[in-house]
């Protein structure tokens, strides 16, 4: 008997060997590190560069200024802990001024040859950058690591993550991409723990998906107990 298949459908599936989306709060996915030899894994958040209407007062409306729009402004980041106990954060706000220090130095902006083994590659203001902001972990710190918490906050702009668009993904070299996708979100406190990425002394990810909401990196904190002091900051 013959065997016959829809094109289309086979395309589909072989997209979706290339990705793996997890849809709920909870779900996870494990990785094991050793197809990805000393390869660079990319943590990355892309948003939609659209713009939200913004409102200046009625003196402004007669001048013909009613409103202006305004880029929507995401920032990625993690709060990293050791296996030794240090635990720190790396983000746009922490290095203020786009791109903070090379990889090979450690900055505020990490370091991806030393520890923290974890560095953030700029700031994108606009989500105009195809490649949106990204965060570069060396596999050599896994065993050095215990987990990474993975969050993004709108820094300015839209205050609906709906309008955003915003889609974080893990790439481990030579495995499926793994997906958070921030969906239709409706919470209004600007600040989302999207994944956790527990480090395995096996050399293996697990990378599962929070989607939990906080008002700022202080609260966000008290959750999931990171112990870090906290106060005001701009970039």
């Amino acid at each position: 008997m013959g065997f016959s298949s829809n094109k289309q459908e086979d395309l589909d599936m072989a997209i979706n060997l290339n990705k793996i989306t997890l849809e709920k709060q909870g779900d996870s996915h494990r990785i094991s590190l050793t197809k990805g030899g000393t390869k660079e894994i990319v943590i990355n958040l892309n948003w939609s560069a659209a713009k939200t209407p913004e409102k200046k007062g009625f003196l402004a409306g007669l001048f013909g200024g009613g409103s202006t729009e305004a880029a929507v402004d995401l920032d990625l980041g993690c709060c990293w802990q050791s296996r030794a106990g240090e635990v720190s954060v790396i983000d746009g706000v922490q290095f203020s001024h786009g791109k903070g220090g090379p990889r090979n130095q450690v900055t505020c902006q990490g370091c991806y040859t030393a520890a923290p083994w974890v560095w953030h590659t700029g700031d994108d203001r606009t989500g105009s950058s195809s490649d949106g902001e990204n965060m570069l972990v060396n596999p050599r710190g896994i065993s050095e690591l215990k987990r990474l918490i993975i969050y993004c906050f709108i820094y300015e702009g839209a205050a609906k993550w709906a309008d955003t668009n915003a889609i974080v993904t893990v790439k481990v070299p030579d495995n499926p991409d793994i997906v958070v996708e921030m969906g239709q979100q409706g919470d209004q406190r600007k600040f989302c723990a999207i994944a956790e990425i527990q480090c395995g002394a096996d050399d293996s990810l697990t990378v599962k998906k929070l989607v939990t909401f906080h008002n700022g990196h202080a609260e966000c904190d008290c959750v999931y107990n990171w112990g870090l002091q906290w106060g005001p900051g701009s970039k």
